[in-house]
């Protein structure tokens, strides 16, 4: 890969909480994201959102695969 992988919100910036829009207690919708720096062999992506921080432990909050 020739330069860094970055994955980029309009929605929410880099440190912040993800709005309440985007979560089960809001519209339960995805956030708008992109990716910057893919290498042109890439076929598709996977993405997991994990929490470290659950009160009953990590918990996935997301698997999305076949993202191109």
């Amino acid at each position: 890969m020739s330069e860094e992988l970055i994955l980029l919100s309009r929605a929410f910036k880099d440190g912040e909480r993800i709005p309440e829009k985007y979560t089960c207690d809001g519209q339960d919708i995805s956030p708008p994201l992109s990716i910057k720096g893919i290498d042109e062999k890439t076929k598709s992506f996977a993405l997991i959102l994990d929490d470290p921080d659950a009160p009953m432990g990590v918990f996935d909050h997301w698997l999305i695969w076949n993202i191109d």
